[in-house]
């Protein structure tokens, strides 16, 4: 397992590999099977992110504090009411309905987490309908984002109970950066760039769930994630870069995260859950 993306840019310079095809290799080794059955794997695994957004239904959780807002953002879409324009309203569209999606007990994907499941989607799917893009180049992608979240994960955290939502939407928001700058042609080092801008914009960002539910604030920060990311990579894109390196922001999101209290991680404790709209839905 590699220990920091500085080191697999290294390895990627040296044996002259893209970095999708060096997190594909590991992928391979580590579940001992073929590239090809590891790369169809991962198609598996964008074909059911697909599918959760084409099965989307109007419905609502059964706590009824979610439902809707995918349908809504829909329709004001579809009105061309949007100030954002085609390409950000269809990823908040989709955010929304993947984020719902969880919330109502469908099938989803968990991108890095089952909480930040809209982040991901939204933007790819919304990318390769948009831009024509062949799914191979998406799956690709994929592999870019998850090299991010295992390196993410193993010097951080992607979980809120331990490093609050940062680790979660704003994981989902960083690998989403980076796999959007990998599909618009950009270098591995504007790749690292999209990845450190993103989660910069949402270090300290506390898990708050009401009554203990993935629902409020849960689906509209992956609307939050999503848009970050594409700002982000716009960013790269433009040549844009972090006055602090990649590895360095993700060491940062873990001492925040070490730090930050208990009633922000998930305990429902805190925040959100504990005003008193948030307190009357946990009686």
């Amino acid at each position: 397992m590699y220990e920091s993306l500085q080191q697999m840019q290294e390895i990627c310079e040296t044996e002259n590999k893209a970095f999708w095809e060096l997190v594909m290799e590991e992928e391979a080794n580590e579940k001992q099977n073929s590239h090809e059955e590891v790369f169809e794997t991962m198609r598996s695994m964008y074909r059911a992110m697909v599918q959760a957004d084409e099965n989307y239904e109007d419905r609502r959780s059964a706590s009824q504090m979610t439902g809707g807002a995918g349908e809504l953002m829909a329709k004001w879409n579809r009105d061309e009411k949007t100030l954002s324009g085609p390409f950000l309203g269809q990823v908040m569209e989709r955010a929304l309905k993947m984020a719902e999606s969880n919330a109502c007990m469908k099938r989803i994907v968990a991108a890095p987490t089952a909480g930040s499941c809209g982040v991901l989607p939204a933007v790819m799917i919304t990318y390769q309908k948009l831009e024509k893009c062949p799914e191979d180049e998406i799956v690709k992608a994929l592999f870019v984002a998850a090299g991010i979240g295992q390196i993410i994960a193993s010097r951080a955290s992607i979980a809120g109970a331990q490093g609050g939502c940062q680790a979660e939407i704003g994981s989902a928001s960083a690998m989403t950066a980076g796999a959007l700058v990998f599909l618009r042609g950009g270098s591995l080092q504007q790749i690292y760039e999209a990845t450190a801008l993103a989660l910069k914009g949402l270090l300290g960002l506390v898990c708050d769930p009401v009554a203990g539910l993935v629902e409020v604030p849960c689906v509209k920060r992956n609307v939050i994630g999503a848009v970050n990311a594409v700002s982000c990579s716009d960013m790269a894109m433009a040549g844009i870069t972090s006055f602090i390196p990649v590895d360095q922001v993700i060491d940062a999101m873990d001492e925040i995260g070490r730090n930050m209290p208990c009633q922000y991680k998930e305990t429902s404790q805190g925040g959100l859950a504990v005003t008193p709209a948030g307190k009357s839905v946990a009686l």
